[in-house]
């Protein structure tokens, strides 16, 4: 699950800390923060600043969570009345394993909460009948290494294979569908995850499909092998600029309208803020696809 991709409700560990590092990769949202700003990218992915969730990421995990554990149910059990009972059940979970899921959602608003979360799956059961077939895997991490050596990490909300042997790549979005001009972006996470499968499975998805929940639309995409081979020069031209950035220090603020979204605003010199002192470029393996 996924913001990549799969949503996550865990403020990014700050630097330093002792969790496995594993090899540099470039993931869905990394590549995506680098595009929107190369300083958000260093404070996410190199200086790993901790940023507060929120609800809506709860939520997000939330419903993810109910969609992942629906799938691992016989067929004949996944009905919509059961799918709206693992939400609460992936609640009960969450507030043993998330401690500052119940400091974000008040008592008074917990009802509230899980009630959006439940019209969210039911909503998915109106664009799917998850009754009338078995995906092949869900929340599946998946990685590959392209030509010039650069690594690509993520985790993909599920994948469908035909009896045909045809491959479908889904995501669930629990926002609404984006506008025309916003679909590239939308999906440039699913061009990512159709590299990584032509790479490691020798076949090009035949179909990249986005359900988003809240207002239950359906986005699907069918690439070619020419537009994927173009896609990966795209990536390789990406993290090439990156590395470029963290072996100079140079990730400079790109200002423009998601700036008030961002939990980093206040260190952020287009804001009159300081960024920390750079840590420099990571000698030894680090995890950047958090």
């Amino acid at each position: 699950m996924s913001t990549e991709h799969r949503p996550s409700v865990e403020p990014a560990a700050a630097t330093g800390d002792s969790r496995p590092r594993r090899r540099p990769a470039l993931s869905p949202s990394r590549a995506a923060d680098y595009k929107q700003c190369p300083l958000l990218y260093r404070f996410r992915a190199i200086d790993r600043l901790p940023a507060p969730p929120s609800k809506a990421q709860l939520r997000g995990t939330l419903v993810h969570s109910a969609l992942e554990n629906l799938y691992g149910l016989p067929a004949a059990d996944r009905v919509t009345a059961r799918a709206l009972a693992l939400v609460d059940d992936a609640w009960a979970e969450m507030l043993s394993t998330h401690e500052f899921a119940s400091g974000l959602v008040a008592d008074e608003d917990r009802a509230g909460f899980l009630a959006e979360a439940q019209a969210l799956v039911a909503s998915y059961y109106t664009l799917e009948d998850p009754t009338r077939f078995d995906p092949e895997s869900c929340e599946q991490l998946v990685e590959t290494e392209l030509d010039d050596g650069v690594l690509l990490r993520g985790y993909i909300d599920r994948i469908d294979v035909a009896p045909t042997g045809q491959v479908r790549v889904v995501d669930y979005k629990t926002g609404r569908a984006p506008r025309e001009i916003a679909e590239a972006k939308s999906l440039f996470q699913m061009k990512f995850y159709a590299v990584v499968l032509r790479r490691t499975r020798g076949i090009v998805p035949a179909q990249l499909r986005l359900l988003f929940l809240k207002d239950g639309q359906i986005l699907t995409y069918s690439p070619d092998e020419d537009e994927l081979r173009r896609f990966e020069r795209t990536l390789s031209a990406i993290w090439t600029a990156i590395r470029a950035a963290g072996e100079t220090g140079d990730f400079r603020p790109k200002p423009g309208k998601l700036c008030g979204w961002c939990d980093f605003q206040a260190l952020c010199p287009s804001f009159g803020g300081t960024p920390p002192e750079y840590p420099g470029w990571p000698s030894e393996p680090v995890e950047v696809t958090a």
